[in-house]
Formats: C-alpha cells, sequence, structure tokens
C-alpha cells in the first residue's frame, strides 16, 4: 500500500536527479562558450529517463563521436578520450549537439539555445521541486490524519 504512495515520488525523485545531471552539462557547454575547438553536449532525456525507470531504452556505454571522425570522438591524437557521463540513477549517453551556427575556431556551443535549454531546464527543475513537496506534503498529513 505504501509502495503505491510513494511511486509518483520515486519517479520524480530520478527526474530530479536527471535535471540536476543536464543543468551540469548545460552549464559546463555556457562555461566553454569561448573555447576554441569545444563540441558541446547534451542528452536526450526522455531517454536517459526510461532507462532511470527501467522501461526499454537505446542508450549505450560508448560516447558519440562527432561525424567525419573515426578517431573515437578525438580530434586530434593528443587529446584525452570522453567519457560517458554517469548518474546514480544508470548510465545517460552524452552526445554532441547539432552546430547551428559554425564557428572559425570550431566550437560547437549556441549560447542563444544554450541559455533557452538553460532556463528550460531551470523552470522544470523548480516545477519538479514544488511536485515532491507537495506529495509529500499530502502523505504527511494522510499519515497524521489531518
Amino acid at each position: 500500500m505504501f509502495a503505491n504512495l510513494t511511486n509518483a515520488l520515486d519517479f520524480q525523485s530520478k527526474a530530479l536527479v536527471l535535471r540536476a545531471e543536464r543543468q551540469r552539462v548545460i552549464a559546463s557547454n555556457i562555461a566553454n562558450a569561448d573555447t576554441p575547438g569545444y563540441a558541446g553536449r547534451d542528452f536526450n532525456f526522455h531517454e536517459a529517463l526510461s532507462a532511470a525507470t527501467g522501461e526499454s531504452s537505446s542508450l549505450s556505454l560508448a560516447p558519440s563521436a562527432p561525424s567525419g571522425n573515426s578517431a573515437g570522438g578525438l580530434t586530434n591524437a593528443r587529446h584525452i578520450p570522453l567519457q560517458a557521463s554517469t548518474t546514480s540513477l544508470g548510465t545517460s549517453k552524452l552526445d554532441y549537439t547539432a552546430q547551428t551556427q559554425p564557428a572559425m575556431d570550431g566550437n560547437s556551443v549556441d549560447m542563444d539555445r544554450e541559455r533557452a535549454n538553460f532556463v528550460d531546464n531551470s523552470v522544470r527543475y523548480e516545477a519538479t521541486l514544488r511536485f515532491i513537496n507537495g506529495q509529500s506534503k499530502t502523505i504527511l498529513s494522510a499519515i497524521q490524519g489531518q
């Protein structure tokens, strides 16, 4: 019976952790907006949440390589290879973002898109927090008999 009450909280807590991870990735992209050759990263939130909740998904452990590069994602033999990011909920594959505004220095971060993603993810993170808070208060008042 109690498991039925906490299923929604469990789902929302997993979503909250993934939102925090996505916020970290977006912040990293923004921080590296002026780094020559930096390739922006992101992950598919829907696929990551499906994997975290045990639904079928097509996630793998190998990082994606940029198009036209067969060196495992490296643009130079002296670069350190990127590792797939993992969360406490399982693995989530970081993909390279599509370059919408080519830059002379090879940086693929589009600041307008990153700012929009950052704000959107922040609002969704806050909504998830409010939902968890509301559900917790509802369960607590039911337990106390109010």
